[in-house]
C-alpha cells in the first residue's frame, strides 16, 4: 500500500467535496471550468476531470455525499488516470479519504498471468506523514485478511497459517510456536484433534505473543478451518464452493494483531489459532460420537459440520487459564448469523455491556458497523445430550448463532470479559473499496475500542 500514498505537497488538485459545498466550490472556480463541467454535463455527483488549455489533466473533483465515510472514495485510485494527486479536502476528512484510497487500490493477483491486468495506479499525496503511516497500516491490515481468506485452500493449508504467523512475528519482534498433530492430544488439545486428524494437513495450535509483560492482557483467538467439506455430514457443492473462507476468522485476528503491533498499542499479545482442515476419512471424527474437550466436558457430536466451535472450546479454555483482561474472537461460525444480519454486518455476543458499548461506538466511529446480538440463555437448554454433557450444535433451525455463542461460553469463566464474533469474511458484491472477495469485518471496531481502553 505504501506505493499509492505519500506525505507530498505537490501533484494535480483533487478536490474532495460534498453536495453541500460544490456549488460554492464551482463559484470560484475560473471561467474555462465552469464551462468544461456544464458542457459535460456534471451534475456536481461523482467524479470529474478537468483539462487545462494545452488538454492535459490539471484537476479532479469528487462529490460525495459524507467525506468522513471511510469508503466514499474507495474507487478513486481506480477511476483516475495514472499521476500523483494532492488532496484538497477538509482536513478533518484525510484520514477517511486516504484510507479509502489506499484499500481501494488492493488487488489480488497471485494467479494472474496475463499482462492486461496490470494497470499503473495514480498515488495521493496528503502533505503529512502522521495519516500516510495511519492508513498504511490500517489498510495493510486488511489487506492481509483479504489475502489470506481469497488464497485457494491448496495453499492456505494449517501448515501455510503457520508461516504467514511465523512471518508476523519476525516482522514486529514476537514469538512463535506452535502445537502440531498428535502432540495436540499431549498437550490437551483434544478437540482440535479430533476434528483436523482425517486430513493429510496435520492440525495445529498456532500461538503469537508480542508486547511488555507488564502491559495488560488481551487474548484474540480465531477459527481457523482452512477447508470445511463438513465431514461425515457433507456439504452439499453449493455450500462447500466458498469454503476456502473458513479460516476468516483466523484472517481477522491476524490483522488485528497486525495493526496492535504497528501502532504499538500498550497491550500483552496473545494470538491463538486453531488451525485444521475439516476432511473426509475413514479416521473422521462421527455423528454420534462423544469428545473430551480440553476443560474435561463432554461433548456429543449432533453434526461434523459445526467443527468451528469444537476447535475454539479448547483454544478458548486455554487462553482464560491466564486470566486476560479480555478475551476476543472471531470465526465464520455459523449461516444463522449471516440470515439474522446478512453477509456485510457483522454480529458479537459479549459478556460485559461496557466492552460492547465500546466497541459498537467505535465502529460506527469509523464506519466499521457491529451489531451486538444476545448471550439468550434459556436456550443452552438446546445443547442438552442425553449421553454426554452437552452436545456440539442444536439440533433445529432456529437461533443457531446464538447457541453457537452459549456453547463456546461454556468454555470460559462467568467472570470472562469474552467477545465472539460472528463474520461473513467475505463480500458478495462488490462496493467502493471493497471487491468481490475476503474482507475484513469488525478489526478496525475492535482496535479503535482497544485504543481508547488501553491507550
Amino acid at each position: 500500500m505504501s506505493q499509492l500514498i505519500n506525505a507530498q505537497s505537490t501533484g494535480i488538485p483533487l478536490y474532495v467535496l460534498t453536495n453541500d459545498a460544490y456549488d460554492a466550490w464551482l463559484g470560484k472556480q475560473r471561467a474555462a471550468t465552469q464551462t468544461w463541467l456544464a458542457t459535460t454535463g456534471y451534475q456536481g455527483k461523482g467524479l470529474a476531470t478537468i483539462p487545462n488549455e494545452s488538454g492535459s489533466l490539471a484537476a479532479a473533483v469528487m462529490v460525495v455525499n459524507d467525506a468522513s465515510e471511510y469508503f466514499a472514495c474507495g474507487d478513486l485510485v481506480n477511476k483516475l488516470p495514472a499521476g500523483q494527486y494532492l488532496l484538497e479536502t477538509d482536513e478533518a476528512n484525510n484520514s477517511a479519504v486516504a484510507f479509502g484510497w489506499c484499500v481501494g487500490g488492493y488487488r489480488f493477483d497471485r494467479y494472474l498471468t496475463n499482462e492486461k491486468h496490470a494497470k499503473t495506479l495514480p498515488v495521493l499525496a496528503v502533505g503529512k506523514q502522521v495519516l500516510v503511516d495511519e492508513a498504511i497500516k490500517l489498510s495493510e491490515a486488511t489487506a492481509l485478511v483479504r489475502d489470506l481468506v481469497n488464497t485457494p485452500a491448496a495453499d492456505m493449508m494449517p501448515q501455510h497459517l503457520a508461516q504467514t504467523c511465523q512471518a508476523l512475528a519476525e516482522e514486529f519482534g514476537a514469538s512463535f510456536s506452535e502445537v502440531v498433530g498428535d502432540e495436540l492430544l499431549t498437550e490437551n488439545y483434544p478437540t482440535i484433534h479430533a476434528v483436523g486428524r482425517a486430513s493429510c494437513h496435520a492440525p495445529r495450535l498456532l500461538d503469537l505473543r508480542w508486547g511488555n509483560s507488564d502491559a495488560p492482557k488481551v487474548t484474540l483467538v480465531g477459527k481457523g478451518v482452512c477447508f470445511d467439506s463438513g465431514g461425515l455430514d457433507v456439504k452439499p457443492a453449493s455450500g462447500m464452493r466458498l469454503m476456502k473462507k473458513d479460516m476468516g476468522g483466523a484472517a481477522h485476528v491476524l490483522g488485528l494483531a497486525r495493526m496492535i503491533m504497528a501502532f504499538g498499542l500498550n497491550v500483552q499479545l496473545r494470538v491463538m489459532i486453531p488451525a485444521v482442515e475439516n476432511a473426509i476419512a475413514g479416521n473422521a471424527f462421527r455423528p454420534g460420537d462423544v469428545i473430551t474437550t480440553r476443560t474435561g466436558l463432554n461433548v456429543e457430536i449432533d453434526n461434523t459440520d459445526a467443527e468451528g466451535r469444537l476447535v475454539l472450546c479448547d483454544a478458548l479454555a486455554d487462553a482464560a487459564d491466564e486470566k486476560p483482561e479480555l478475551i476476543i474472537d472471531f470465526a465464520t461460525l455459523t449461516g444463522a448469523m449471516r440470515v439474522a444480519l446478512g453477509t456485510e454486518l457483522p454480529g458479537f455476543f459479549a459478556t460485559k455491556d461496557e466492552t460492547a458499548n465500546g466497541i459498537s461506538q467505535a465502529g460506527e466511529g469509523v464506519q466499521d458497523p457491529v451489531w451486538r446480538m444476545p448471550l439468550h440463555q434459556a436456550y443452552r437448554d438446546m445443547l442438552k445430550s442425553d449421553i454426554a454433557d452437552m452436545t456440539n450444535c442444536a439440533n433445529g433451525p432456529f437461533g443457531g448463532a446464538i447457541t453457537a455463542a452459549l456453547y463456546l461460553q461454556e468454555f470460559l469463566p462467568k467472570e470472562t470479559d469474552w467477545c465472539h464474533f460472528d463474520v461473513m469474511a467475505y463480500n458478495v458484491r462488490a462496493l467502493p473499496g471493497r471487491p468481490k472477495g475476503g474482507e475484513a469485518f469488525g478489526i478496525r471496531a475492535v482496535f479503535g475500542y482497544l485504543q481508547s481502553r488501553f491507550s
